[in-house]
């Protein structure tokens, strides 16, 4: 299972070619179920889409609206599950394994308070919330009735993220392929029936993903606590371990917090260019954030391999496992910049009746094909400088990041307002790839052809 541990490394650090394809296999087996728990909330927006697309296209916009808050929220708390992994496989590498499992049980109940919280905020909070990002009329109907179904569902999409810190710091991540494939299965088929069957609209399609994500959060997280209480940890709420994880997921928060910020902003200016824009951005928008979970999965592999490499103290194959991560992760994203091209030129008619919409889904999607290669190879450095608990850096070139992309975002719509619907989508999407990817791929970039990074491990570690 951890065939990394057998690298014979040179004088230069370079390691023989049957090594090499041994810490690809290693970062494939974590990477391919780590895909399926990352897909569950894109995915489950993806399956809507394609649903309620052909409900009408105030519904698909009101999705948009509503799917985004959705994820944005979730997104916030994905520390929950990148703080865990990190401290998990770190404990795990030094040999403390009842401590690593008692941080996981600890982050599984801080994301279960914070989900209650963040459940009732935006219950009470959805029409203000979906007026606020521009939505109007049938759109904002659309968008509330989708968000207020669906809120309920956060709790368990929050534990999920936090028990998965376990499956990966003890990199056994299987379960969550199977858990995230028959929540789909789950999902799919309730979509069908609430909405064609029993003719609920898009109120039926925010059920449906609601009922899924609560089977798909018990079916992981009972294993999870039943591995922790196996090795010794304690299965009930401790307020010093919840304050721990909340300290060291902090940083993490405001990284992501920034990055959120971004793409908030990217719908609301979406909503802005017209009904048939933000439409279309929606269409791209769900295949673009299951492309990036495919990235994020290699990433994600990278830090437990990272992580669990610094806390045993063996720097040198740490750099060997960020080198090659970077190659998986630009290799991954040719793949799904194709797939992507692909989807845009033969797949547009899935995601709406519309011909004017599907055009302008075709054009997103090839725009953002083009730019995949770069972002797998920034999804993989970041990941990699979380597992090592660069977490003020990252906190600090995202809020830097979210300053010059939210500055250029604003600019390039205005100037758009007079442009054509084709070249209003073709702008938002090389604008989030150009300034908000490609800023983040220079400064982590930078950050990795350092040493410096590293030795931020022994302040997680004592975080």
């Amino acid at each position: 299972m951890r065939s990394h541990r057998n690298i014979t490394e040179t004088k230069t650090g370079s390691i023989t070619p049957e090594e090499r394809r041994a810490t690809y296999r290693t970062i494939a087996g974590l990477a391919i179920p780590t895909f399926g728990q990352l897909i569950a909330s894109p995915l489950f927006v993806m399956i809507d889409t394609a649903i309620v697309g052909h409900i009408s296209d105030s519904a698909l916009a009101g999705l948009s609206i509503g799917s985004t808050v959705v994820l944005t929220t979730v997104g916030l708390c994905i520390f929950l599950a990148y703080g865990t992994t990190s401290q998990v496989a770190r404990l795990m590498g030094a040999g403390r394994r009842r401590e690593g499992m008692q941080a996981g049980v600890d982050g599984m109940w801080l994301a279960f308070v914070i989900g209650l919280v963040v459940c009732a905020l935006l219950l009470a909070l959805s029409r203000p919330i979906c007026s606020l990002m521009g939505a109007r009329g049938p759109v904002l109907q659309a968008a509330q009735t989708y968000l207020n179904a669906l809120v309920f569902g956060l709790p368990a999409m929050l534990l999920v993220y936090a028990a998965n810190g376990i499956f990966r710091g003890l990199q056994k991540v299987k379960i969550t392929l199977v858990a995230a494939v028959s929540g789909a299965i789950l999902n799919t088929a309730l979509e069908v029936l609430l909405v064609f069957g029993l003719h609920m609209d898009i109120l039926g399609s925010g059920l449906a993903t609601l009922i899924a994500e609560w089977a798909m959060g018990l079916f992981l997280t009972v294993p999870a606590l039943v591995w922790a209480r196996r090795e010794g940890a304690q299965l009930r709420p401790r307020l010093s371990g919840m304050a721990a994880s909340m300290g060291d997921g902090f940083p993490l928060f405001l990284r992501t917090l920034a990055l959120r910020v971004c793409l908030f902003m990217t719908v609301v200016a979406a909503a802005h260019l017209g009904e048939q824009v933000l439409a279309a951005y929606q269409g791209v928008n769900s295949a673009w954030n299951f492309g990036l979970n495919m990235l994020d999965a290699v990433g994600i592999a990278g830090q437990s391999l990272v992580a669990t490499e610094l806390g045993a103290g063996q720097r040198s194959r740490a750099r060997v496992m960020t080198d090659l991560s970077a190659r998986a992760g630009m290799a991954m994203g040719v793949l799904v910049g194709l797939v992507m091209i692909a989807l845009g030129l033969f797949a547009a008619p899935l995601f709406s009746p519309t011909p004017a919409i599907r055009a302008l889904i075709t054009v997103g999607m090839i725009v953002q094909g083009v730019f995949m290669p770069v972002a797998g190879w920034m999804w993989a450095l970041d990941g990699i400088l979380i597992g090592a608990g660069d977490y003020r850096y990252l906190a600090a070139t995202c809020s830097l990041t979210a300053v010059i992309y939210l500055i250029g975002l604003l600019g390039m719509t205005a100037l758009a307002m007079n442009w054509t619907p084709t070249w209003r989508i073709a702008m938002l999407w090389a604008a989030l790839n150009v300034l908000f990817i490609g800023v983040r791929a220079i400064c982590n970039g930078l950050r990795t052809r350092t040493d410096v990074w590293m030795g931020t491990i022994g302040q997680a570690s004592q975080a």
